[in-house]
């Protein structure tokens, strides 16, 4: 299975750059954030003649998650919590993959620390925490999407010039370690070791050509699947060129066994 995750930043404005990736890549499952769209406008149609089953929980011109698959979407489909955390926004959405389950999160960015948005920010992340910690451990799992935090400084450009800033403070990155407590792995980061990857970076400022980027995009996996990883990457590629979004797809390839 080849699994990939990507904050597009508005999916009616990066459509083609999405259709061109995909067919390129040929992800079997694809999870998208911040496609901005509702359900209406989300182009079913669109994923159907690439040959992807696609499901999508999104409010119009904010948020939008989306898992878009090529090799089935079993069972129910579960959109948001049904808590308040769902005042949010569209942020959350799963579906069952060749019985993997799979979890598509836009975590909400928390703007400043003294923002309302940052406790919001944090108490979503605890929710997520409960929702995961109903699972069987046993489960394959993949939680995946925009966390909006750095787990660690080598996530991070430059520490020192996020000093004070959302991301990247102890508790946004305790809640992402309750996650992997509960049984997931960073699996892209335990492929790559210390190698430093980013997965986003800011449209001002130049700073994509000048590395100041974040790792942010998160593929946490149970042991039922995190075992079974043969490759993980970042795309970088994907942010170059013509209206790209600021983040970068994330793919990770699994040789898992058929049933």
């Amino acid at each position: 299975m080849r699994f990939a995750t990507w904050n597009v930043n508005s999916l009616t404005a990066r459509w083609e750059r999405v259709a061109g990736w995909i067919e390129a890549h040929a992800p079997d499952v694809l999870c998208l954030q911040e496609t901005k769209q509702d359900d209406a406008k989300f182009p079913y149609d669109g994923f159907a003649e690439l040959g992807y089953e696609a499901v999508h929980h999104g409010e119009g011109r904010w948020n939008g998650v989306a898992i878009a698959s090529r090799v089935g979407i079993e069972g129910t489909v579960g959109r948001g919590f049904g808590t308040q955390e769902d005042e949010s926004g569209a942020r959350f959405v799963t579906a069952t993959c060749a019985g993997v389950e799979v979890m598509s999160c836009y975590v909400p960015n928390g703007r400043a620390l003294d923002d309302p948005f940052y406790e919001k920010k944090l108490a979503w992340l605890d929710r997520l925490a409960v929702h995961i910690g109903t699972i069987p451990a046993s489960r394959a799992l993949i939680v995946a999407g925009d966390f909006n935090v750095a787990p660690t400084d080598l996530d991070v450009w430059d520490p020192a010039a996020l000093e004070g800033s959302t991301h990247v403070t102890e508790p946004e990155r305790s809640r992402v370690e309750v996650l992997c407590k509960l049984g997931l792995d960073d699996v892209v980061r335990r492929r790559l070791g210390d190698e430093q990857v980013f997965t986003w970076w800011d449209y001002r400022s130049g700073a994509f050509h000048r590395g100041w980027g974040l790792r942010i995009d998160l593929v946490l996996c149970s042991a039922a699947v995190a075992e079974h990883v043969t490759e993980a990457y970042v795309d970088r590629n994907a942010r170059k060129g013509v209206k790209p979004s600021d983040h970068a797809p994330v793919v990770v390839e699994f040789d898992l066994p058929t049933a």
